[in-house]
């Protein structure tokens, strides 16, 4: 847990308490780690207004991710940070009395949520390390033809062959 407060009207003291064993493992690094939870604790600040329950949350969300390395530590903080804007958006967009306003957060959060969805995306792909799967559903095999079932693999050209 971090506990935040603002001293002498512009500098932001972090002390943090709890278990980081994850995050640190994940970070390999003190500077990332340290680096990390400030970021985070920037997170929950709106305005220079300290929100020491949105820093929590995105220190959460990370933790509960279980990063495996720093790559994924600093994309999960920028998940954090993309979900708690588009949060931020839509109470926007959900007070918005004009035109101009409604239009401008409802862009704002339509960006904010495909690039949510891209960071999921490349989170999957980082932790599957590149690996695809392709599953076939549906097999029809016209008479006279015939169905393979089975592994096939297509090699390349050995050594010397041309």
């Amino acid at each position: 847990m971090m506990e935040l407060e603002v001293r002498d009207g512009k500098f932001l003291h972090v002390q943090t308490s709890g278990d980081f064993g994850r995050l640190d493992a994940a970070a390999s690094n003190s500077h990332v780690a340290a680096g990390l939870l400030e970021q985070m604790a920037d997170i929950g600040s709106y305005r220079r207004a300290v929100d020491p329950a949105a820093s929590n949350f995105a220190l959460g969300f990370v933790d509960s991710m279980e990063p495996q390395d720093a790559t994924e530590a600093l994309l999960l903080t920028q998940m954090a940070a993309i979900h708690q804007a588009t949060m931020h958006m839509a109470r926007r967009l959900n007070c918005a009395t004009i035109l101009p306003q409604q239009d401008s957060a409802e862009k704002a959060l339509n960006k904010l949520a495909r690039t949510y969805a891209a960071q999921v995306e490349a989170l999957k792909r980082y932790r599957s390390k590149g690996q695809q799967v392709v599953r076939v559903e549906r097999v029809t095999v016209e008479s006279g033809a015939q169905a393979v079932v089975g592994n096939v693999s297509h090699g390349g050209r050995g050594h010397g062959e041309s």
